[in-house]
C-alpha cells in the first residue's frame, strides 16, 4: 500500500516564500513522474510544475520563474519551493506522483491528501 503525505504550507505575505514537501512510502513502484497541482475556490484543479524521470521540468507561465520542483530520489520526496508568492496563488496545493509497479506497465497515480496555501496581500 502507498501513502503520500505532505506537509508545509500555510500563510505569507505576497513576496515570500513557502516550501512544500510530499512523502511516498510503500510499494510505489519506479515512479516516472512528479508533480504538482493546484485548487483555488471554486476553480478546477491545474497542473503547477512537473518534473519526469529524465530531469525535464515543465511549468506553466503563471509560475514560471517563481515555483521549483525537486526531488530526492533516495526518498521518493518532492518538494515545491514557491518564490514570490502572490494572492492568485492561493488554492491548496496537491503532490502527485505517477509510478509503474514493473517495467512497461500500467501507469498508477497517487495524490497527497494537500495542502492550504494562503497568501495575504
Amino acid at each position: 500500500q502507498v501513502q503520500v503525505v505532505q506537509s508545509g504550507g500555510g500563510l505569507v505575505q505576497a513576496g515570500g516564500s513557502l516550501r512544500l514537501s510530499c512523502a511516498a512510502s510503500g510499494s510505489i513502484g519506479r515512479i516516472a513522474g512528479w508533480a504538482w497541482y493546484r485548487q483555488a475556490p471554486g476553480g478546477q484543479r491545474e497542473f503547477v510544475a512537473a518534473r519526469v524521470s529524465g530531469g525535464a521540468t515543465n511549468y506553466p507561465d503563471s509560475v514560471k520563474g517563481r515555483f521549483a520542483i525537486s526531488v530526492d530520489n533516495t526518498d521518493n520526496t518532492m518538494y515545491l519551493q514557491m518564490n514570490n508568492l502572490k494572492s492568485e496563488d492561493t488554492a491548496v496545493y496537491y503532490c502527485n506522483y505517477q509510478a509503474r509497479r514493473r517495467p512497461g506497465g500500467q501507469i498508477y497515480t497517487y495524490w497527497g491528501q494537500g495542502t492550504q496555501v494562503t497568501v495575504s496581500s
